[in-house]
C-alpha cells in the first residue's frame, strides 16, 4: 500500500489543499493520503493559528466522504514542536513502510526554505519527497541537490494560502468558493479568525 503524507497547520483547509490531495491520489499510484496537523509549527507564532480541535473538525468536515482521504492526529499527541522528519519516521516504523511506499508532500515555497528544515536529507532518505508547485515558484529558487531528490506534481497552480483566508475574515471579505460550504459554515459559527 502507498501512503502520502500531508502536513501543514490547515487553518482552514482549503480548496487548494483538497485538488493537491485529489491530484495526487488520481495521477500518482496512491492508495491513501494521510492529512497531518501540526501541533505547534516551529516556523510560526503560537498567537497565529486556531486550536487543534477546529483545525481537526475543519478537516474532518473537508474529506468527509472521501475514503482514501483520512487524518493522523500524530503531531497533536506529541509533545513540543512538530517536525516532519520526525513524524515520518514515526509513521514509516509503526506501518512497516519502505521508502517506496512511503510519500511526502510539500509546496514549492517549502522547498525553497527545505534546507532550513531539520534533517532534509534524512526526510528525503524516508521518503519520496512531491513537490505541489505554487504560481510564485520557480526551480532555479531550490538547491540543485534538492531538485535531482524529488518528484514535482503537476497540478492546478491555485494561490490561496490559509493565511490569506485568515486575512479576509479579520477584513469581513468573502471566503466563500476558498473552502468548502460546510467549512465556511464552521468558520462562521464558531466565529473564527475575527
Amino acid at each position: 500500500m502507498n501512503i502520502c503524507l500531508f502536513g501543514g497547520t490547515f487553518d482552514p483547509p482549503h480548496i487548494g489543499h483538497l485538488i493537491i490531495a485529489e491530484s495526487i491520489l488520481s495521477d500518482l499510484d496512491i492508495d491513501k493520503i494521510i492529512f497531518i496537523p501540526s501541533s505547534i509549527p516551529p516556523h510560526k507564532p503560537l498567537h497565529s493559528y486556531s486550536s487543534a480541535s477546529s483545525r481537526v473538525e475543519m478537516l474532518q468536515i473537508s474529506i468527509k466522504g472521501t475514503p482514501a482521504f483520512q487524518i493522523s492526529d500524530i503531531e497533536l499527541n506529541r509533545p513540543g514542536a512538530s517536525y516532519s522528519v520526525d513524524t515520518i519516521k514515526q509513521i514509516k516504523s509503526q506501518m512497516s513502510l519502505s521508502k517506496e511506499e512511503l510519500y511526502f508532500v510539500i509546496g514549492g515555497d517549502s522547498l525553497i526554505e527545505f534546507q532550513m528544515w531539520k534533517n532534509p536529507h534524512e526526510i528525503l532518505s524516508l521518503a519520496q519527497v512531491i513537490i505541489a508547485p505554487r504560481p510564485s515558484f520557480t526551480k532555479d529558487m531550490v538547491k540543485p541537490e534538492f531538485l535531482e531528490q524529488v518528484q514535482f506534481l503537476d497540478t492546478p497552480q491555485i494561490d490561496i494560502s490559509s493565511s490569506m483566508i485568515r486575512e479576509r475574515v479579520r477584513e469581513k471579505k468573502s471566503i466563500r468558493y476558498y473552502v468548502i460550504p460546510e467549512v465556511l459554515e464552521y468558520i462562521q459559527e464558531k466565529r473564527l479568525y475575527i
